[in-house]
């Protein structure tokens, strides 16, 4: 199954979901599609959607996709790698007013380099990103909140 999350600002993304709504109706994507769609206007024909989430349905749908397509939300991309999911971001752009500004491409690019994730920068490749997401192997996101606890409690108590 295929989360699409689209987080809770005020911003629309239609442009994800047309695609996304273009490649099932077409049969490119034969899985399962569900979708977040926050703002967002336009209305998925083809996958099942709902505007907002509550934590208890978000955590269960996160839980039972194997992938997520997200915008290029720092908290959306660290959910979906911190419980081992593919992800697939597609930053939010100004010129689509999508954003305020372009920084979802520095949060996206990021995460690329680090390879947590894979990413469209062009929304006409979704569809192979899709299709190849399966084999790519990216690295198993670790926690270092301990580390930084462990080193604020020191500074304390030295």
């Amino acid at each position: 199954m295929i989360f699409v999350t689209l987080g809770s600002q005020k911003f629309q993304f239609n442009r994800l979901l047309k695609e996304i709504d273009r490649l099932v109706g077409e049969k490119k994507i034969e899985e399962e599609v569900f979708a977040q769609i926050g703002y967002s206007d336009y209305e998925p024909k083809n996958y099942r959607y709902k505007k907002f989430l509550d934590r208890d349905e978000f955590s269960n749908i996160m839980n039972k996709c194997d992938k997520v397509i997200t915008h290029g939300g720092t908290g959306a991309i660290i959910s979906a790698v911190k419980k081992g999911k593919k992800v697939i971001a597609v930053a939010r752009l100004k010129e689509f007013e999508e954003h305020v500004d372009n920084h979802q491409l520095q949060i996206v690019n990021e995460f690329l380099r680090m390879n947590f994730i894979n990413s469209v920068n062009k929304i006409e490749q979704l569809g192979e990103i899709i299709l190849c997401i399966d084999k790519c192997k990216f690295e198993k996101y670790e926690s270092n909140t301990k580390a930084i606890i462990e080193s604020i409690d020191e500074f304390i108590n030295n």
